[in-house]
């Protein structure tokens, strides 16, 4: 709803568990590894020196990985002021990060 970057995406396990390291090691596992495949596509189709990997926040009761494609350690700050994109841009940009 409010990416850092074009192409910040979350990756969030079907289970619903708050804490991240409240996850079975299997769940955890498989998000680290479907988030590394998923990080190369981000890198691939958005313009970026690497995919920051992030485990932050307190505001969904729900254990989640944020990639975010960076440039600079700025890009993420999740105190900056966030870009907007239209639902139109959000498909593109998962249209392109999916093939």
């Amino acid at each position: 709803i409010n990416p850092l970057e074009k192409g910040h995406t979350l990756v969030v396990p079907k289970k619903e568990i708050d804490y991240i390291f409240d996850l079975d090691d299997e769940t955890l596992q498989g998000m680290i590894v479907f988030a590394k495949k998923v990080a190369k596509k981000i890198q691939a189709k958005i313009a970026c020196k690497r995919v920051a990997v992030v485990v932050f926040g307190l505001e969904v009761p729900h254990a989640h990985i944020h990639l975010i494609p960076m440039e600079n350690e700025y890009d993420v700050d999740f105190r900056k002021v966030k870009p907007k994109f239209t639902p139109e841009e959000f498909e593109e940009t998962a249209r392109m990060i999916r093939e």
